[in-house]
């Protein structure tokens, strides 16, 4: 059985959009910078990124971040999830309020019942592969405080935004495990093992 995954990028200062992510500013304002590695990366975040993204079989994610890659200016054929590769995996959305209908098709599946509904969902669909939380920031420290998470990637995008999305702020205290460190020019690839 695969793993359930949060995966994140994150400033240096702990956020994980800068300064009023909109629809047509997903990322709030200079939070284009925490996705450097992914579009400008050098082989070892194409690495990092390629593995991830192979290894996912389902991708997990709140209403907010859904509206924004649902967007007029979100996923697209060339661009999707795992940037450039495009990944077609199912994706879960955790809301209470679903909308009439998806850009992005079938391949979505609204879940009403919770988040710890949508990490079951998700851990059944995946199977053998990973189920990957990808955001935003609420969803994940909803997540991990409520010990539904196996593994914490984050990926540490030297930039100070000095406000946005927070992470990890009001989060429930806890020891994690670091399993793995990997440095590019664009980020440091971090991997806890959240137990």
């Amino acid at each position: 059985m695969g793993k359930v995954v949060a995966d994140i990028s994150v400033s240096l200062d702990g956020f994980v959009t800068g300064p009023g992510p909109d629809l047509a500013h997903g990322l709030g304002r200079g939070g284009e910078a925490l996705h450097t590695w992914v579009f400008d990366g050098d082989a070892v975040d194409r690495e990092v990124l390629t593995t991830a993204t192979d290894a996912t079989g389902v991708i997990v994610m709140g209403r907010n971040l859904f509206d924004i890659i649902d967007g007029p200016h979100g996923w697209s054929d060339e661009i999707g999830y795992g940037a450039d590769l495009a990944a077609p995996p199912p994706i879960l959305v955790v809301t209470r309020n679903p909308p009439d209908r998806a850009r992005l098709g079938e391949r979505v599946t609204f879940v009403v019942d919770g988040l710890r509904s949508a990490v079951a969902k998700a851990r059944a669909m995946a199977e053998e592969r990973d189920a990957v939380i990808m955001g935003g920031g609420r969803i994940i420290r909803g997540a991990v405080d409520a010990g539904l998470v196996d593994e914490l990637r984050l990926h540490l995008a030297p930039v100070l935004l000095g406000s946005g999305t927070p992470l990890f702020t009001g989060a429930t205290p806890r020891a994690l495990r670091q399993v793995h460190v990997r440095v590019s020019g664009h980020a440091t690839h971090l991997t806890y093992r959240v137990d």
